[in-house]
């Protein structure tokens, strides 16, 4: 609602190449904003790097170019925006080249929008992802909108934070503004030593992917 980016850390981590609701860095999918935001002040990355949406599995196919009941909860499938979805691009911004076509919002979710209207969908079920599906339940209550930005809760050559001190380094040493912690929710400007934290020496450690 404010734009805010949230660092989430739930139970046990999982085991592979996504982050699938426990290990994750969160955003509104609806900002034209967020994408660079995530990757230039969180990620420390290129700021075209695209990002994924965790989307409620009932709602799935109003978004997205899916089978209603459709299940990807591994972050597997890739599927095209729904064109209801999407906005209309003008025929001057089809011809340009390179980074400048990305500077055009193609739908109501710009954020997980790729430049060709593809989107790598994770589908989330209360049974199956608990308290992650009901904040993605109250985030559409409030918007409108079933689906958040989720990418692994790490920078750029960092692996995914394991324990909730890997999670609080992280958090410190980007420009998160919340960590949620279990059932703790933890303000940046309110951690000891916010001001001071070696942010340089902390991303040192990682080398550029």
């Amino acid at each position: 609602l404010e734009e805010k980016v949230v660092g989430w850390f739930q139970g046990r981590m999982e085991f592979g190449p996504r982050a699938l609701g426990c290990r994750s860095i969160l955003g509104d999918p609806r900002s034209t904003g967020m994408q660079s935001v995530m990757n230039l002040k969180i990620k420390f990355r290129e700021s075209f790097r695209p990002f994924a949406p965790s989307v409620l599995r009932e709602h799935a196919h109003e978004w997205f170019q899916v089978e209603e009941g459709t299940e990807s909860p591994y972050m597997l499938l890739v599927a095209p925006v729904h064109p209801k979805v999407r906005h209309p691009v003008e025929e001057e911004v089809k011809k340009r080249v390179g980074l400048e076509k990305l500077a055009v919002p193609r739908s109501r979710i710009p954020a997980v929008t790729h430049v060709d209207f593809s989107a790598r969908l994770q589908t989330v079920d209360e049974k199956r992802h608990g308290r992650y599906y009901r904040l993605i339940r109250k985030f559409f209550e409030k918007t409108g909108c079933p689906l958040l930005v989720n990418t692994s809760f790490n920078v750029r050559g960092e692996p995914i934070v394991l324990s909730p001190k890997d999670a609080w380094e992280c958090f410190m040493g980007t420009n998160m503004d919340l960590l949620v912690l279990e059932d703790l929710v933890l303000e940046k400007e309110k951690q000891p030593g916010a001001k001071v934290f070696p942010v340089d020496q902390y991303l040192a450690r990682f080398q550029p992917d």
